[in-house]
């Protein structure tokens, strides 16, 4: 249960996958004045508390709810009170007591501490080595013909904390092109909306002549696989979830360092590059190894010991 986003609505999934469940989905939205002060403001009711657009929320209630985001933390509460037996786990800060949740999920760069809190080391996700071996099954052509190592290079963007300027787009840009161009290395690239048309425009103008797979937003997501079939990988910090996501497959993880990071987010960052995680990208490719990061599956052990004892 989520609003819809993207990024709020994936560490529910990946959860619901780790323990090998195939989730009911549920996409709500409170209205006014609900929406605005939950969870301090009471609901009245779900239903009286939920927009006309929103999933509803019936019975009979689930065994396991997994919630994440501020408009569902005041509707699993109502789902306890009307369901005692459902074990509930919220993933990320509810603002609200972790007591009333079974468990809560939060990275520890949060600084949060709690009985039930079950810390992560970076975000949760859907990337599983499973997944990783079939997306390198059905995305293996990206591979033909390129130069190795290959690389698979993922440009998120601006956002309230980070900025990615034309500046230093320009830079990544022409550090990018000096790979493939004198150095025969492979490339694959992805971009994000938050890239933004003005940075896109100086990447492809960079590229241009080279061959570099730019995923241009049409057809399937060709993500998976491009984390699959990457010697090594290159991300930019602006995203906790896609730098964790890079990191669960063991593979070198370079980090676009942008500007403007919140203190949390640079704690994140500093944490799992002492921990010999990731490096700093410098216009080179570096090797190494290290543990992948695993947080989705330990939480998923949590909650099935927890499951188990009731």
């Amino acid at each position: 249960m989520s609003d819809g986003r993207a990024g709020i609505e994936n560490p529910c999934l990946g959860l619901a996958e780790a323990l090998g469940l195939s989730p009911i989905v549920k996409r709500v939205k409170l209205r006014s004045p609900w929406r605005q002060t939950t969870p301090y403001l009471p609901l009245p009711g779900i239903r009286l508390a939920l927009d006309p657009s929103s999933d509803r929320l019936d019975p009979p209630w689930p065994d396991l709810l997994i919630s994440s985001g501020r408009q569902a933390v005041a509707l699993s509460m109502a789902v306890a009170r009307r369901s005692p037996r459902t074990v509930r786990v919220h993933i990320q800060n509810p603002g609200v007591p972790f007591s009333r949740f079974d468990l809560v999920s939060l990275p520890r760069h949060d600084g949060k501490s709690g009985a039930n809190l079950v810390e992560s080391v970076g975000a949760i996700h859907r990337v599983t080595a499973e997944k990783l071996s079939a997306a390198a099954l059905e995305w293996g052509h990206l591979a033909d013909g390129r130069g190795r190592p290959l690389v698979s290079v993922m440009i998120g963007g601006s956002n309230r904390f980070c900025q990615l300027t034309p500046q230093t787009m320009t830079g990544v840009a022409e550090q990018l092109a000096t790979l493939v161009r004198d150095q025969g290395v492979g490339m694959l690239i992805t971009t994000s909306r938050r890239t933004g048309a003005e940075n896109e425009a100086i990447l492809k103008q960079a590229l241009s002549g080279l061959p570099v797979f730019l995923w241009d937003g049409t057809g399937p997501n060709p993500y998976f696989g491009m984390l699959a079939l990457a010697d090594a990988l290159i991300v930019t910090s602006d995203s906790v979830a896609m730098v964790s996501e890079a990191a669960s497959t063991g593979k070198p993880v370079h980090v676009i360092d942008l500007p403007g990071n919140a203190p949390k987010f640079t704690r994140f960052h500093d944490a799992i590059r002492a921990e010999g995680i990731t490096r700093p990208f410098q216009g080179r490719l570096e090797s190494w190894t290290y543990q992948p990061l695993d947080d989705t599956a330990r939480l998923a052990a949590r909650v099935r010991d927890l499951m188990a004892s009731r």
